[in-house]
């Protein structure tokens, strides 16, 4: 059942989360509220706050300065666990503490791998800097609202070995995307449920145990729970390309 506004869309939301990072101590998890006009920092920081009074450390990471000081000014509480992707990826590196004005780095109680680093809006452009954070961060990593499978992601050999290699290694714990006519949602650790908006709302229309793309989204919606030739001959594609890895 699609959740009716957007506070229980968030409870749902960090419990589907706590949900993924509770089975996995190396996870890469994504988190996807795709509502127009939403403002995503004080989601954001109350995730943080929720994630914080855990057991583990979080790290949250933004892509410019600009954004991690906005973040800093409406949740000071939280001001010495937020950075920029950079400003982290060079702390790693050089294992010393980065001054304040250059994104101030807490010391990790529990050492780097029990950390849950969280990268909010992650882009295209941030896709090189994303990647090395990721891989020298032994722990969990939530990816919130991420957009760095863009167009270009998908052109030539560059694009495929991305697609099997760095992307390939992302779950989502939560999403709700609304689309033309329909929505997606998947809460950790159910299928994808995918929802046909009729005139009197949204109405279960078919579970995937993947994330469906646009043809086997318009074979149910068109009619064919199936999904016909399109998502068989999607099947097939799937299946050779695990093969293939």
């Amino acid at each position: 059942m699609l959740p009716p506004d957007l506070q229980t869309a968030e409870a749902e939301a960090f419990a589907s989360l706590r949900s993924a990072l509770a089975g996995d101590p190396r996870g890469r998890w994504t988190m996807e509220l795709r509502f127009e006009g939403l403002r995503l920092l004080p989601v954001v920081l109350r995730l943080a706050e929720e994630l914080a009074t855990g057991a583990a450390p979080i790290r949250l990471l933004f892509p410019d300065a600009g954004a991690a000081a906005l973040a800093r000014r409406d949740g000071p509480e939280l001001a010495e666990r937020i950075a920029t992707f950079s400003d982290h990826l060079r702390q790693s590196s050089s294992a010393l503490p980065i001054e304040a004005g250059g994104g101030l780095n807490a010391p990790d109680p529990g050492g780097s791998g029990a950390e849950v680093l969280i990268l909010v809006g992650a882009s295209q452009a941030d896709y090189g800097t994303v990647e090395s954070v990721c891989q020298a961060h032994v722990g969990r990593v939530v990816l919130v609202n991420p957009g760095l499978e863009g167009g270009a992601v998908g052109i030539g050999s560059v694009g495929r070995e991305r697609r099997r290699g760095f992307l390939a290694q992302w779950e989502a714990a939560y999403a709700l995307i609304p689309l033309s006519g329909s929505a997606l949602r998947r809460a950790h650790p159910h299928d994808w449920e995918l929802y046909r908006l009729d005139p009197d709302g949204y109405r279960f229309a078919a579970s995937f145990d993947h994330r469906p793309d646009g043809e086997e989204r318009d074979g149910v919606l068109q009619g064919d729970g199936s999904g016909g030739i399109a998502m068989t001959l999607r099947s097939v594609d799937r299946l050779l390309d695990g093969l293939q890895r």
